[in-house]
């Protein structure tokens, strides 16, 4: 089968190869010093793959699989990381339902939390794997990661958080499409979606 990586600005292909998988068109354009700066590469399977030499910065990796990646800068791939040295409360959003839950709570198969039914919420553990894009903890976004995944009769909440309080509160998943988690966070808003521009 054939795959090509294209530019996701231009759309012009950077490489293409025929092979069994992207990842292994991917590792063959890094080996042959292909120039992968701003790739499109969303939700590619890269596991295991040695990416040392390959220039990714500006490349959209979002939702892509970097379990067990080598030699690669995350700082390059996740602008999100800036959450990590903001000193004081920061506020992102949160997804929910009819019912007050997380859109995919349940079908990842984590408890669901009613983030109407309280202001504070905390879990005790959040799992700490960069390399995972949807783990257990609480799962905060941007605002147009929640826009995107919005259906009818969602809302979005506005939760506020600290990076480090309590110890080892935040992660950010490497090349996040815009979703992140935490330890602990409080609810203080609502978005208006008529004034998003979600409802008319």
């Amino acid at each position: 089968m054939k795959f090509e990586i294209k530019n996701q600005y231009s759309g012009f292909v950077i490489f293409s190869l025929e092979t069994d998988s992207l990842k292994l068109c991917v590792e063959v354009a890094i080996k042959s010093g292909s120039d992968l700066s701003g790739a499109y590469l969303s939700w590619a399977d890269l596991s295991g793959s040695d990416l040392s030499g390959a220039d990714l910065s500006k490349a959209n990796l979002s939702g892509s699989d970097l379990s067990g990646a080598k030699n690669f800068n995350k700082h390059l791939t996740t602008p999100l990381r800036i959450l990590y040295d903001q000193p004081g409360p920061i506020r992102a959003y949160k997804l929910v339902n009819e019912r007050g839950e997380g859109p995919y709570a349940v079908t990842n198969g984590y408890a669901a939390i009613n983030y109407f039914e309280a202001e504070e919420f905390s879990v005790q553990t959040i799992d700490e794997d960069e390399n995972k894009q949807c783990g257990a903890g609480i799962n905060l976004a941007s605002l147009d990661w929640c826009m995107k995944e919005w259906k009818p009769n969602s809302r979005i909440l506005i939760m506020e958080f600290f990076a480090n309080e309590p110890k080892g509160n935040l992660c950010v998943p490497t090349a996040t499409d815009g979703k992140f988690r935490v330890k602990h966070c409080r609810k203080v808003g609502e978005k208006d979606l008529k004034e998003i521009g979600l409802l008319k």
